[in-house]
């Protein structure tokens, strides 16, 4: 039985945010076609994970048998979420873009989950090769010959983190101009917006069941 990780860190909640509208159907999509899997689920919003702490981090590098009582604490709830990344046969990441970048919860999950000598640094990190699809929605557009072409950071960070730190199989789907129904200074980019909206739902459930076929058989 497979497992979807699905991680969510928007701020707005159901269609109201358009990570989550895309990031839910892929999964409707992957659980259609794998009724039996199983998916683990966080809400980095409503249920952020700790920061990553000096106890943490140290503890990371030294003996168990070595730890303080605080190391041991902070350590055995990263390695929970360690864990959860080793064990998902497919990962699945709504990261809209928050002023250029992704939000603070979803970094605070990551500096978590990357730990050198198990996740990175090795020559087979721990979950090497695991598909990861990420929905980097935003609310104008950052895509190559644009203006702001060169405000992308959310993209070439999770390249960075994601397929050449953590090893994943990576694959984006970007929701761009999400501002535009609500910013009169847009009015004229709503028809790109509604066909990227449109390409978004279709990729996330395309690759919702390509992901999940991986492991239906």
């Amino acid at each position: 039985m497979a497992t979807l990780l699905h991680i969510d860190s928007a701020l707005l909640a159901g269609p109201a945010s358009s990570s989550r509208t895309v990031t839910d159907t892929f999964r409707k999509a992957w659980q259609e076609q794998h009724p039996e899997g199983t998916v683990v689920y966080r809400d980095l919003d409503t249920n952020p994970v700790p920061h990553l702490s000096a106890h943490a981090h140290l503890a990371g590098f030294s003996d168990p048998s070595a730890h303080t009582p605080e190391q041991a604490a902070a350590f055995a709830e990263r390695v929970k979420l360690i864990e959860e990344l080793e064990q998902a046969d497919a990962i699945l990441i709504g990261a809209p873009m928050y002023n250029y970048s992704i939000p603070s919860t979803l970094k605070a999950w990551l500096d978590n989950v990357i730990l050198f000598g198990r996740t990175a640094g090795v020559e087979a990190p721990a979950a090497k090769g695991t598909p990861v699809t990420v929905v980097a929605s935003r609310g104008g557009s950052y895509a190559p010959g644009t203006p702001r072409e060169g405000m992308e950071y959310v993209q070439n960070y999770l390249e960075a983190i994601l397929r050449d730190t953590l090893a994943l199989d990576l694959d984006f789907i970007v929701p761009e101009l999400t501002m535009a129904p609500q910013n009169p200074a847009m009015a004229e980019l709503v028809p790109l917006y509604e066909a990227s909206r449109e390409k978004a739902l279709l990729d996330a459930q395309r690759k919702g069941k390509e992901t999940a076929a991986r492991h239906a058989a």
